[in-house]
């Protein structure tokens, strides 16, 4: 009988420390899921500003090209 009680004692004592274990995990998990999702955020806003750079440069080749036109043809070359 002090037998089973003694490795009931010790079950309960393993089950604690797991469930210690297993909450402290779900707690990590959740500081992942939020670190990821802020990771996400930050390089989706980083693709919209190089998207924004790309066009701001087509522009500006654009432009560039438009002025180079009219030099040359309104020089009289």
């Amino acid at each position: 009988m002090m037998d089973d009680q003694i490795k009931l004692a010790v079950h309960e004592n393993e089950i604690k420390h797991l469930q210690t274990d297993m909450d402290k995990l779900v707690k990590d998990m959740e500081e992942l899921k939020a670190s990821v999702a802020e990771i996400s955020k930050t390089l989706a806003e980083a693709k919209g500003g190089w998207q924004v750079l790309m066009v701001m440069g087509g522009i500006g080749a654009a432009f560039g090209s438009v002025v180079g036109w009219a030099i040359e043809h309104f020089s009289g070359k």
